[in-house]
């Protein structure tokens, strides 16, 4: 065609893509995981209020990013063999024992999967407990962690205001002043601010609008 040369594998596929923002925090009484809500296939916004915040067993919870439909399946395969698990030994699975999960199923599939994961819980073993498994299939533990697209602009300011045994309200409020500012300044990330506060009580669910948090 005119000697013009197109690197098929180069274009853009159009896969849904979790373009985001994303991160976990620990405090005094467990973890609080927080997400925005867009989700992008390129340029186009396919979804405006997607909650990333996915339950997989209990007040154990899992933050995706990444390809939408990767993390979607490992999120349901690892919810399914945790069932399982309960099932088999009548005690339900700790955060360490679903992050490892996750890890497995990202390493062994790492050249096939686009999928960055925060799995993060409370059980009776570990108390709060946060496990980053970035793209690759790697496993962190972490009193916090940030990850996406948007994770690229807050990391100064999360490792200068992050402290330690924070109360809950300090830590609601250090994630959304995060996430405000990864969406403010990243176009792949926007919506709503959602949370899940995990805790020896159970599960909380979050909401924050573009109100609520444009000036925090």
């Amino acid at each position: 065609m005119n000697g013009i040369n197109v690197d098929i594998n180069h274009l853009k596929k159009g896969e849904v893509n979790l373009g985001t923002s994303i991160m976990a925090v620990k405090f005094d009484g467990g973890v609080i995981l927080g997400a925005d809500s867009r989700t992008t296939t390129g340029a186009y916004i396919a979804n405006r209020v997607t909650d990333k915040l996915t339950q997989v067993h209990g007040t154990v919870w899992c933050c995706r990013s990444g390809s939408a439909a990767d993390t979607q399946a490992v999120a349901d395969i690892v919810k399914y063999h945790l069932e399982l698990y309960e099932a088999q030994h009548g005690a339900p699975p700790t955060t360490k024992i679903a992050a490892s999960l996750f890890q497995e199923l990202c390493y062994n599939n790492k050249d096939a999967l686009t999928a960055g994961i925060i799995c993060a819980g409370y059980d009776d073993k570990e108390k709060g407990a946060i496990y980053s498994i970035p793209i690759g299939g790697s496993i962190h533990k972490q009193e916090y962690a940030i990850a996406g697209s948007g994770s690229t602009f807050i990391y100064g300011y999360c490792n200068k205001n992050f402290k330690s045994n924070m109360t809950r309200d300090e830590t609601v409020e250090f994630i959304k002043t995060s996430l405000s500012q990864a969406i403010k300044w990243d176009g792949s990330s926007g919506g709503v601010i959602r949370m899940v506060v995990l805790t020896a009580s159970g599960v909380e669910r979050l909401v924050f609008y573009p109100e609520d948090y444009v000036n925090a």
